[in-house]
């Protein structure tokens, strides 16, 4: 009976502790429903305020975007206003200035019909006068005017044919005389050979094996040479030499010296052949600045500054008709100076101005003008006195004689140029149509180097690779050839050769 009351109580308490662990169960259940609905109706209540608070800042974004708009619709009226302002005052302005013009052609055409009439009337009060004049004196207007001249003629006949024959006689006889014995007397006193310039140089070569060497595997060596030098390298059956043609005569010897150069060295490659020539090109600089200041010391001129010896030594290397510039220039210095002595001006201008009357044709290839124009202005960079500027620059009459010895200089030239032998004008039309040809190329864009060969029927271009692409240049040798087909007369036909090569150099250290 004990143990049943035991197990019932057992059983009730039990009971008992679900009932209550069930009650706090709800309980805690309950608290946490609370705080979860708590936390939800604060959020809610955040989102409201962030949404009102975006709300208003968008409102204000907007406002302010609608305000912008407003300005700048305002100020966009207000310069359309001010345009249409002045397209009316420019259109109130230019029928002011129609009105104008209107008005003074109007004014014109009555003045010109006034002096028409009063030319009429002037011309017919002169018809009037001459015919009363006739009237009185029985004599039209020529008849008086031979009437007149028969009487004065006749009145000083006498006198007027004595002092005629008196001035032809002494005068002219002697002026020419003078004149005479002082040319005859300068060009007897100079004595210079008068050798023509020819276009090919000649090397000579030790053994005939060596052609072989210089033309290279496939041509290789003879294209450098002639691409480096800018010249045609002739190689054929005449035993013991090479000939190297060209028009430009340092082109030839810088080939020529280079060429020999290769022949002593062995050591012919196209590395070694652009390095050369570069010497070699050295090398004449150097010629060209002794040529210049021995010319000055033949002519007896010691006062010129170095950098205008230099450019005087570059005619060493230029013809003109066959004759060598730098021998015509110091020829003309000694005739010039040999006048001046005789007339009593001033030799020293005139030794100078004779010297340096060809200077621009050392640069007329590279500036644009005349040669006289040219030299005009080297004279001028350099200081030079203006007395001597004056005495060059009208030896072609391109400007008036401003003094004795400008004539001088004038008479000189001529006398150098036309001395037998002096002078060929069928070269020089040569060598002028090899020019045209190299500035026709170089007159387009991204031009390296233009060399003109084969007596003319060939002209090679070097373009710049990192200017001229593939196309370009394929381009580039049709409009070189219309433009010769166009510019130039020539005989057969010209073959043009653009050529666009690229090299990379890198250096092991």
């Amino acid at each position: 009976m004990d143990l049943t009351k035991v197990f019932l109580l057992a059983g009730f308490s039990g009971l008992g502790g679900l009932a209550i662990g069930y009650f706090f169960h709800v309980l805690i259940t309950l608290q946490k429903k609370n705080s979860i609905e708590l936390k939800i109706k604060q959020m809610l209540l955040e989102a409201k305020d962030k949404a009102q608070n975006a709300l208003e800042e968008a409102s204000k974004k907007a406002q302010q975007v609608l305000d912008n708009a407003k300005q700048e619709e305002k100020t966009s009226l207000l310069q359309v206003r001010k345009l249409e302002e002045r397209i009316l005052q420019r259109e109130e302005s230019l029928e002011k200035q129609r009105t104008n013009i209107e008005n003074s052609q109007a004014e014109i055409h009555q003045n010109i019909e006034k002096l028409k009439k009063k030319k009429e009337e002037i011309e017919g009060i002169e018809k009037q006068r001459l015919a009363e004049l006739q009237k009185t004196a029985s004599l039209t207007e020529d008849e008086a005017k031979t009437e007149l001249l028969r009487m004065v003629e006749k009145k000083h006949e006498e006198d007027m044919l004595n002092r005629i024959k008196k001035l032809e006689m002494i005068g002219r006889d002697e002026f020419e005389k003078r004149a005479r014995e002082m040319l005859i007397n300068s060009i007897q006193r100079l004595a210079s050979s008068t050798a023509s310039e020819v276009t090919t140089t000649t090397v000579s070569i030790p053994s005939d094996d060596l052609k072989g060497k210089i033309i290279g595997k496939e041509g290789r060596n003879i294209r450098t040479l002639e691409r480096a030098a800018g010249v045609e390298i002739i190689v054929d059956d005449t035993p013991g030499s090479i000939v190297i043609s060209g028009f430009d005569p340092i082109r030839r010897q810088t080939a020529k010296m280079a060429l020999e150069n290769l022949l002593l060295d062995g050591r012919i490659q196209p590395a070694r052949i652009e390095e050369v020539v570069e010497k070699a090109r050295a090398e004449v600089d150097k010629t060209i600045k002794q040529k210049g200041e021995l010319a000055a010391y033949e002519a007896g001129i010691i006062d010129l500054d170095p950098r205008l010896l230099t450019v005087l030594g570059r005619l060493f290397f230029r013809t003109s008709y066959g004759q060598n510039v730098l021998q015509h220039s110091v020829e003309a210095a000694h005739i010039a100076g040999m006048l001046a002595a005789e007339l009593k001006l001033d030799v020293n201008v005139a030794k100078k101005a004779a010297l340096l009357h060809d200077i621009g044709k050392a640069m007329d290839h590279e500036v644009q003008g005349t040669h006289v124009e040219i030299g005009k202005r080297i004279l001028q960079k350099f200081n030079i006195d203006d007395k001597i500027i004056k005495a060059m620059q009208s030896h072609h009459e391109e400007h008036p004689y401003e003094t004795p010895e400008s004539i001088i200089v004038q008479v000189a030239d001529a006398i150098s140029g036309a001395r037998p032998g002096a002078r060929r004008d069928s070269l020089e039309n040569y060598l002028k149509r090899l020019e045209d040809l190299e500035n026709i190329a170089k007159s387009f864009g991204g031009i390296e180097k233009t060399y003109a060969i084969q007596a003319g029927r060939e002209i090679r271009v070097f373009v710049m690779p990192e200017k001229i692409s593939d196309l370009e240049a394929k381009k580039m040798a049709r409009d070189i050839a219309d433009r010769i087909e166009r510019d130039l007369k020539y005989p057969g036909e010209i073959k043009v050769n653009v050529i666009r090569e690229s090299r990379v150099a890198e250096y092991a250290r």
